[in-house]
């Protein structure tokens, strides 16, 4: 009965096309039934079952199958459990196999878990060993992988490979190539590469009507992000009515389409709009959203929750006393936290009074760092920029005299350094930025892979000092730059900059690599700029044009309206039929018709210089004639009267 099983099971095997794995699959179950142990008819059905898209089931089943089982479908097993999540268990399964599908599931599973290093390098054996028919798939991978890295931020300048010519004959690779362009903010130019993705799409003869459609779906959701970073809301609206969101095969494109399209939308209802972006169902672990993706998202849904006052939700994790020995932390996801709940506690509130309801959660908290940055940015906007910079600069103290080197590392990070920098450049204190790059370039010139920004800033600030030994720090700085980036032009202006008198070839080299100086001025009228002479205010520009006031007269022929005077400014006895006195802004001593009353003479007119004419006869820078103290004792004396002593 077994050997007549088996054989129909070879038979039917043989026989088989794609289209019959349900069969083979109930083969296989018969032949089980009667022999539980036949590793083929096993090995059989676990490759029925993934080819049906049962994934779970074929992890179960060749988990209690056995180990010969295991052994013998070692491949099928690391795919299993690469399709439903288990990625971490998939590249353990996969880099113990010598296969070349091994290495095809392993670099699948790690691209997922974004180690985007190791990716590269397995694709990188992959394509020395030949590639074969697998060319255009390696080049797709690859390039999704170089994208990856740019989104992560470990992408070394170096290894950035630019937009080629290869790259824009297939559409997934003219998509990858958008994406890392959308990576390093250049949003034009992915602009012009999803354009061409759409157009290759579109005409390709190798799509059936419904792929061609599934494939385009995220093309067009990408193109809706960048039209919108673009600030281009016409072109954005009429790519989000071709967008069908209910129409995506996965969770994960369907939810970044409808995020996509929510900002799209013109509603002003915070309460509706929540309502819309939690319409999607829950994407499953197997098909989880990026990093990149996902924090996005989180900040959307919390400011969604915010607008819609759902405060409690957002405030009940700080009640936990464990979060007290929260360690310090700088990833998005403990930021996004931080800031969630701080604003939650505040009730969007910007006054000093949801001032005084965050500090609490500080003292619970201190390691927070987005605690203190809400702090810091409501300081900020109540005015009080003093409080700001003082509790940012104790922090950063307290992390800058712990011997810890990863507390070190966070106290000189960019995102820190350029809060601290903002708050002095609002409060001008132009001595504190050099000092504070200054600092965070010695510290970061000591590790492998510094932050090139941070650096670049540091330097630029220390040129602008005439003290050598800020010229040498800062020479130091670009020559590092340089070998991180050697092809990026602003390090190439500071590493000039700084060797500026130095005899070196590599020197020339970088500032051949500049703009010619000829070229930046080629636009500019010299005759121009020297007849228009020194720059004027808009103010003093009308008055030039108008003669002599900026006001505008009267129009010709017409009569100007006599001011009108308040009331309250005329005196009591006023007469508008009276004529007001000509010499009433003068002294009274020296009005013509002063008279000095009975038994006083008038004095000399012009006696005193306040208000009058100052007599130049007179010599006042005579100093006074000193009174004697006889003379000034005699006068104060008083007479004794009679009887006293």
């Amino acid at each position: 009965m077994a050997a007549s099983t088996a054989s129909s099971l070879a038979s039917l095997l043989k026989n088989s096309t794609l289209e019959e794995h349900e069969q083979i699959l109930e083969a296989c179950n018969k032949t089980l039934k009667t022999s539980n142990s036949d590793v083929e008819a096993q090995h059989v059905k676990a490759v029925a079952l993934l080819k049906l898209d049962r994934y779970e089931e074929a992890v179960k089943f060749i988990q209690g199958a056995g180990d010969n089982l295991r052994r013998a479908a070692a491949l099928e097993y690391a795919y299993a459990l690469y399709k439903t999540g288990r990625l971490q268990e998939a590249v353990e399964a996969s880099s113990q196999l010598q296969e070349r599908g091994a290495r095809h599931v392993e670099a699948q599973a790690r691209y997922r878990l974004e180690d985007a290093l190791k990716t590269l390098e397995i694709y990188e054996r992959l394509r020395s060993q030949g590639s074969g028919n697998e060319e255009l798939d390696l080049r797709v991978n690859r390039s999704a992988i170089d994208a990856q890295a740019q989104w992560l931020g470990v992408a070394e300048s170096k290894s950035i490979r630019k937009t080629a010519r290869e790259d824009l004959e297939a559409f997934e690779t003219a998509y990858n190539a958008a994406c890392g362009s959308i990576a390093r903010g250049e949003y034009a130019q992915a602009e012009i590469l999803l354009k061409r993705a759409k157009e290759i799409c579109k005409h390709s003869d190798e799509l059936t009507d419904q792929q061609r459609r599934e494939e385009l779906l995220p093309i067009s959701v990408q193109q809706l992000f960048v039209l919108l970073c673009l600030g281009k809301s016409t072109e954005a609206e009429e790519v989000a009515r071709e967008i069908k969101a209910e129409e995506a095969l996965d969770a994960s494109t369907r939810k970044v389409a409808q995020n996509n399209l929510l900002l799209t939308s013109s509603t002003d209802n915070p309460f509706l709009a929540y309502k819309v972006f939690h319409t999607t169902p829950k994407i499953p672990s197997e098909d989880k959203l990026f990093s990149y993706q996902d924090i996005p998202l989180k900040s959307n849904k919390t400011t969604l929750d915010l607008q819609a006052y759902k405060f409690d939700g957002l405030t009940a994790p700080t009640s936990k006393p464990a979060r007290q020995y929260r360690p310090l932390s700088l990833a998005p996801d403990d930021l996004l936290s931080s800031y969630a709940q701080a604003t939650a506690r505040a009730k969007n509130e910007t006054s000093k009074g949801a001032i005084r309801r965050i500090l609490p959660m500080l003292e619970r908290e201190p390691n927070s760092i987005g605690t203190i940055i809400t702090l810091v940015q409501l300081y900020v906007l109540c005015g009080d920029s003093t409080s700001a910079v003082e509790l940012l600069e104790s922090f950063l103290k307290r992390l800058e005299e712990s011997a810890a080197e990863d507390e070190q590392d966070t106290r000189f990070n960019p995102v820190l350094v350029s809060i601290l920098i903002s708050l002095y450049k609002h409060r001008g204190q132009r001595a504190h930025i050099k000092q504070e790059l200054a600092k965070a370039a010695s510290h970061w010139r000591t590790r492998s892979n510094p932050p090139a920004s941070l650096l670049s800033a540091a330097g630029v600030s220390l040129l602008e000092s005439h003290n050598e030994e800020d010229i040498k720090t800062a020479s130091e700085i670009f020559a590092k730059l340089r070998e991180q980036q050697p092809h990026d032009k602003a390090t190439a202006a500071g590493y000039v900059a700084s060797h500026v008198n130095a005899e070196d070839s590599q020197n020339q080299l970088d500032t051949d690599k500049l703009t010619a100086v000829g070229d930046l001025i080629r636009d500019v009228d010299v005759t121009v700029i020297e007849n228009a002479g020194i720059p004027q205010s808009s103010n003093a520009l009308a008055i030039a044009q108008l003669g002599t006031s900026r006001k505008r007269g009267a129009p010709n022929g017409v009569e100007s309206k006599p001011k009108r005077i308040r009331k309250s400014r005329l005196p009591k006895d006023y007469d508008e039929n009276k004529k007001p006195d000509p010499e009433r802004w003068m002294p009274m001593k020296d009005r013509s018709y002063y008279r000095p009353p009975k038994g006083k003479k008038k004095g000399k007119r012009g006696g005193d210089t306040q208000g009058g004419v100052v007599n130049e006869d007179l010599n006042v820078d005579a100093k006074p004639a000193a009174t004697t103290v006889a003379t000034a004792s005699a006068g104060n004396k008083k007479k004794k009267g009679k009887g006293k002593k």
